[in-house]
């Protein structure tokens, strides 16, 4: 984050949320090794953090026109984008998502492994068999099997033909019945923040099944059940298509979800931001969309991508 401190603003408000959460997203995000920032309770505020100062100097005080969307933690950015939480109820929220999700993994040794290629049905029937979760599909043949690491074990040992299986270096079996308590303590936080509906013109999509929702109620509710339940990004992706998007944004730390895009939705412009140096190339992108919006097409706002 440190050459995002020099964007007017910037600075201010990750003091604020730091302050806000008890998290110091200044140190974490600029000094703290790769060993430090691991831990999800740090790991999904910065995430969060990061994808929301790209986000405001972006967008600065110009109302966003287009589609919202975020992978895995990535909603919660996305779901203050749309106007649903402010970025402090959001910063509030992953910080108690983080800690629950991490106390969670401690329970039971578990994590995830990307599964690449291999017929579709073959894939889902051998997770089905090791009793391994489909945690993400991400579409374009890019499943994230998630469970204990002896399940894990035994998939990389016996792969689905002609698949590729990639261990993830992530703290526990996210999006199944492994973060069930999580889910309760999400629940509990949720209850104390102020909801909105989306804001005009934005259109947010879920990671649940692709749908465009527009209560912030709803909303809510999906982010917190999202904690044990299944990503759908290739169903996001599939909504964006059908919305005839021409451009997709992600959002700091950018590059997992634009590389979706670039192999899973061909012809729509895509940018991944890293550092404030491509914010201009980034509004001329999205300028550029909003005007193609009178033929029916739109913009795509991308959050932060997985834990």
């Amino acid at each position: 984050m440190r050459p995002w401190l020099d964007v007017p603003g910037a600075a201010d408000r990750l003091t604020a949320w730091s302050d806000a959460i008890g998290l110091d997203l200044v140190h974490y995000g600029t000094d703290a090794d790769a060993d430090e920032i691991r831990d999800t309770a740090v790991a999904q505020p910065l995430l969060v953090a990061g994808s929301l100062l790209s986000a405001r100097a972006l967008l600065g005080d110009t109302p966003y026109t287009g589609v919202t969307a975020g992978h895995s933690v990535g909603e919660l950015a996305a779901a203050a984008i749309a106007g649903v939480l402010s970025d402090e109820e959001a910063m509030t929220l992953v910080r108690k998502r983080g800690l629950a999700m991490a106390e969670a993994a401690a329970v039971t040794e578990t994590g995830m492994s990307a599964v690449l290629g291999g017929d579709p049905e073959e894939v889902a029937a051998k997770l089905d068999a090791l009793g391994l979760t489909p945690a993400n599909n991400n579409g374009g043949g890019q499943i994230v099997a998630a469970g204990t690491l002896e399940q894990l074990a035994a998939l990389a040992a016996d792969k689905p033909a002609k698949a590729r299986v990639i261990p993830l270096k992530v703290a526990g079996a996210f999006h199944t019945e492994h973060m069930a308590s999580a889910v309760a303590a999400m629940d509990e936080a949720a209850r104390d923040v102020s909801v909105a509906d989306p804001a005009p013109g934005i259109q947010y999509v879920s990671n649940a099944d692709g749908e465009i929702v527009t209560s912030g109620k709803e909303i809510v509710r999906r982010l917190v059940a999202q904690v044990s339940s299944p990503v759908r990004w290739d169903l996001c992706t599939e909504t964006f298509r059908r919305l005839e998007a021409t451009a997709l944004v992600e959002l700091c730390p950018g590059g997992t979800l634009a590389g979706l895009a670039k192999r899973n939705l061909k012809g729509v412009a895509q940018l991944a931001i890293k550092t404030p140096e491509q914010l201009p190339e980034a509004r001329d992108l999205l300028a550029a969309a909003a005007g193609a919006a009178g033929t029916g097409s739109g913009a795509s706002a991308a959050g932060a991508s997985s834990e």
